[in-house]
Order: C-alpha cells, then structure tokens, then sequence
C-alpha cells in the first residue's frame, strides 16, 4: 500500500508533505480558484461526465495553503466558536484540504454556503456518491463515524485515494481511518 492517495491527515497525522504549485490543476473548467492534484482532478471530471452532472454539482473547495487553512479556521472560531469549528474545521496542518486530495462539492443552488454546501442523498448528489468510489473517491466523513474521524458528519467533503482502494474502502463500508488501521 505505498501509495501517496492513502495518507491520513488528521488532528493526530498532520501534513508531512505540501504539494508543490505545478502538481495542482483546476478542478473544473470555469473553476481556476479550486485546484486538485492532476490525478484527482482528472477522476472528479470523468465521474461528473458519468453521471451528467452538467453543472448541477459544483466545487466549493478544493487545495488549500496553509494561509487559507489558517484564515478559514480563526474566521470560523470568530463567527461560530469553538464547538462548532472544531467539529467542521480541521486545524492548519491537519486539514485534507492541504494536501490537494480534497474537494468539497455543492449542488448548485442560490445561497450555496460555502462551509457546509447542500449536498443532499438523492438526485444528481445521490448518484455521485454511489459511483464515487468508482472513480478513486470516498465520502470522507460519513454519518455515525464521527468518532472514528474526529470530524462531524459532512455529506459534500470527498477525498481522492485511487479506484482500487477507494472499491474497497467504500464497499468494507470503512473510513480511510479504519482502513489503515488494520493494514
């Protein structure tokens, strides 16, 4: 498993490693501020063409600097505080985000809310999430795996890890924690 789509970042496995700016690429056309590792990028776009997503689905966010991770969480701590933040917001250095693997995605609706974006069971998100994991992607932080995460239960954060582990993650029905865990 020496696989770099399988690091864990977390409050407990911070980033060792950031990408460097060539790696990342827009995640969508029309989208030049979110960017994803090449790989990762070129598997959202394959499965939003899958499904036909058109643009029904669109990328909240995606790779993020430390800087950005750093504003997002003292932004987040200012106008919703500590439980909340801790809860929704990973702490500069221990957030996916940075690592180029992770995009929050929308369903493209008015008033789309930038922390937690409408990404609901059924329809056009609905399919998305059941080919996900077909095309390398896992839904990061499922409902009731909370503690297991240290996240709360977001339905639009997807991590990138590659089609084979992705298959068997999903299917065990495992967070990417559990997973590397009993490797």
């Amino acid at each position: 498993m020496d696989t770099p789509y399988l690091t864990l970042v977390n409050r407990a496995h911070p980033l060792a490693r950031r990408p460097a700016p060539e790696e990342l690429v827009p995640a969508l056309p029309g989208f030049p501020g979110v960017l994803l590792l090449r790989p990762a990028a070129r598997a959202l776009r394959a499965l939003l063409a899958d499904i036909g997503a058109g643009e029904a689905i669109v990328p909240v966010s995606g790779w993020r600097s430390r800087e950005e991770q750093e504003a997002l969480w003292e932004g987040s701590l200012r106008d919703h505080g500590l439980a909340f933040t801790e809860t929704y917001v990973a702490r500069p250095g221990c957030s996916e985000h940075e690592t180029g693997l992770a995009i929050d995605l929308g369903e493209n609706v008015p008033g789309l809310d930038f922390i937690r974006p409408s990404f609901p069971d059924h329809g056009i998100c609905g399919r998305f999430r059941a080919r996900a994991a077909d095309f390398g992607f896992l839904l990061r932080y499922p409902r009731g795996k909370e503690a297991v995460t240290g996240i709360g239960w977001e339905p639009w954060h997807f991590r990138y890890v590659g089609t084979p582990w992705a298959r068997e993650i999903a299917g065990r029905g495992l967070t990417l924690e559990e997973y590397l865990h009993e490797a």
